[in-house]
């Protein structure tokens, strides 16, 4: 398993595990009283995106292009992983203390979410993958949302999973990311 450990390390997923963990320990920690906002929720599983979209590129681009090894499978695989890890770490923190989101919220969005970030990364690079989760976000929290599809879809980080218009784009955003990322790999 010394690929995977120089794998790991190469898409700096320490340093990315640990932010996540501390992104957690800090909401852990922060946790009062009372029903809190689903934006806080949204707001955590979008730290822990940008804080795993780092991993989305390696240090010589030339150098993975050049790889002897089926770098599609891996790529689609880092993004999945992403987005579970993201998923799953407030859903261990809301099992342990704060309820923040209901679960189905946390999986749609994590998937969503994780779906821009690698999107972000062929359209931007890895550098900049982070952009599109947090303007996304950003754009939901502050635009008051529309009725109708066109606001289900705007936004469906923070509208509740009933609508299957607001699940299906998270779901869309998660496969568009994944199979661009993986076809393509990060932009230089």
């Amino acid at each position: 398993m010394r690929w995977l450990i120089l794998y790991a390390c190469s898409r700096q997923v320490p340093s990315s595990a640990a932010a996540v963990a501390l992104v957690e320990l800090a909401v852990w920690a922060l946790d009062g009283p009372g029903s809190v906002d689903v934006g806080i929720a949204v707001l955590v599983l979008t730290a822990n995106v940008a804080a795993a979209s780092v991993g989305l590129g390696g240090q010589d681009a030339a150098l993975d292009r050049t790889a002897a090894i089926r770098w599609m499978p891996r790529r689609a695989a880092h993004v999945l992983l992403a987005g579970a890890v993201a998923g799953a770490a407030l859903l261990a923190v809301q099992a342990a203390a704060a309820k923040l989101a209901p679960a189905v919220l946390v999986v749609r969005d994590s998937a969503g979410l994780v779906g821009l970030a690698a999107l972000g990364a062929v359209l931007r690079g890895a550098r900049f993958a982070w952009t599109l989760p947090i303007g996304w976000l950003a754009f939901s929290l502050l635009v008051p949302v529309p009725p109708g599809i066109a606001g289900e879809v705007g936004g469906w980080v923070i509208i509740s999973p009933a609508p299957m218009v607001s699940t299906a784009t998270g779901w869309a955003l998660l496969a568009t990311g994944t199979v661009l990322y993986a076809t393509a790999g990060p932009r230089r």
